[in-house]
């Protein structure tokens, strides 16, 4: 299977790999070319981005979370949409959780048989930076490093200098030089850029990054990297799966078909496009509802809430009064409800935040305050130990955590606690999964590729309570 593709990585995290990548999507797309998306890890905010840069949804992919058969599946999918696929990894190149590095950008790239690009800082550097470079490719042969894009070049003859290098040592060509800019548009949250749906000139910072691509990067031989990138390893099996069409719940009775809530808007968007997909797939309806929009949740049998920046909005999420009172309400009603990290903040009683405390929604009995350094931050690895509404006892989870906040009260017991966790923070006392009635909220973040079951689950759930209001 061929299709155009490349992958842009770096050195290190912070090397530039993310605004350049934002930038050649929206170069190309700018010449008319589609362009598909995707990023290496559990990243939300680099994939919204660079979704917003293709005019198309991002999706993620992870060695962790994910089998490997079915990333190739899901990249097969929705490449096949468009004319170039651009991957941005995540971190250095090699970097990954153990010592083979199997959860690397590298072995992504080989997984998919992709070409890397090579975005490196050179900031105070000259001709080391071709030992670097020659060093990534010999590190693993089997990486195909196919060229450099300079970074925070200092002027016309430190670039002259680099290429000179790069390209005698290297064999490799260097595809760009940008020199050091003023990434105003750009300003950063925590460890990654400010979410798009945070600020109205993300479209006026996405056109920038176009036209600093288009001025300092060759595309046109950029491209002729990504196209001559050769075949997909996909089995004629794969060719023929229908992966996009999972087995419907409502075969029986499509009357049955329930509508999900999604609360979606600049406090909470935090979704995997496979997520809100997997619920479709399974035979939801989903609708997206925002408390800040609105003061009325409408008529739905289930409500998922991602996650996001609450404490950004927390004025305004807890003057909003209804919208509070009507959720508690619905969950003591037994509405199926599945939160993760932002979601289960606004389920708490209260948010406290420079002394100042923000009343939430009330259904479960926690106080959240925030910490300046990550209470969480990494890929999780769960046992389910209490019964739950959407998973069995006994089975492992994967999934990754991200939070500034922090439990300041507790009023239940780790018999409300659905997880043990095996990897990460989660929520207190190494558990997560806050549970209550049909309610469950975690501080653990899941993919649906790697967790088949839990579309199925929110789905049956939906079912049920949809039934039950008959």
């Amino acid at each position: 299977m061929d299709f155009p593709r490349i992958l842009i990585s770096a050195l290190r995290g912070g090397s530039g790999k993310t605004i350049l990548s934002i930038g050649i999507t929206a170069a190309w797309k700018s010449f008319g070319k589609q362009i598909t998306p995707f990023k290496k890890g559990p990243d939300y905010i680099d994939a919204g981005w660079l979704a917003l840069a293709a005019g198309r949804p991002c999706y993620n992919l992870d060695t962790f979370l994910t089998q490997k058969e079915l990333i190739l599946e899901s990249f097969l999918l929705h490449s096949n949409k468009g004319d170039i696929s651009v991957i941005e990894g995540n971190r250095g190149l090699y970097d990954g959780i153990d010592i083979q590095g199997s959860t690397s950008t590298a072995e992504l790239a080989k997984l998919l048989n992709t070409p890397v690009i090579l975005c490196i800082d050179c900031t105070k550097s000259t001709r080391t930076m071709a030992a670097a470079v020659l060093g990534c490719m010999k590190f693993d042969p089997g990486t195909k490093i196919k060229g450099v894009i300079l970074n925070r070049v200092a002027g016309p003859r430190h670039e002259k200098v680099l290429r000179k290098n790069i390209e005698h040592y290297c064999n490799i060509p260097v595809l760009g030089a940008v020199p050091k800019l003023d990434w105003q548009n750009f300003p950063e949250r925590h460890m990654g850029l400010l979410p798009t749906p945070e600020h109205g000139w993300a479209k006026d910072s996405i056109q920038a990054a176009s036209q600093i691509a288009g001025q300092y990067i060759d595309l046109e031989a950029l491209a002729a990297v990504a196209g001559d990138a050769g075949e997909l390893p996909v089995s004629a099996a794969l060719q023929e799966s229908n992966f996009a069409e999972a087995e419907s719940l409502l075969d029986s009775d499509p009357k049955l078909r329930p509508r999900i809530g999604i609360i979606k808007d600049s406090a909470f968007q935090f979704y995997y496009p496979e997520n809100i997909e997997a619920l479709e797939a399974a035979g939801a309806e989903t609708i997206f509802i925002s408390p800040l929009d609105s003061d009325t949740i409408p008529p739905i049998d289930a409500l998922y809430i991602g996650g996001g920046f609450p404490e950004t909005h927390a004025l305004q999420l807890a003057r909003n009064v209804t919208f509070r009172d009507q959720l508690k309400s619905l969950a003591n009603d037994g509405l199926p409800i599945y939160a993760e990290c932002g979601g289960l903040m606004y389920l708490g009683e209260e948010l406290v935040l420079d002394e100042n405390s923000f009343p939430m929604a009330g259904v479960l009995p926690v106080v959240f305050g925030f910490s300046k350094k990550p209470q969480g931050h990494g890929y999780t690895v769960v046992t389910v130990e209490q019964p739950n509404p959407y998973f069995k006892v006994g089975t492992q989870l994967k999934g990754h955590e991200f939070h500034y906040s922090r439990v300041l009260k507790w009023r239940g017991t780790d018999n409300d606690l659905a997880f043990n966790m095996k990897r990460g923070a989660g929520f207190i006392n190494h558990r997560d999964g806050v549970c209550y009635k049909n309610v469950l909220a975690t501080y653990t973040h899941i993919h649906a590729l790697g967790t088949p079951s839990w579309a199925k689950a929110m789905v049956r759930n939906a079912i049920a309570y949809k039934k039950s209001k008959k």
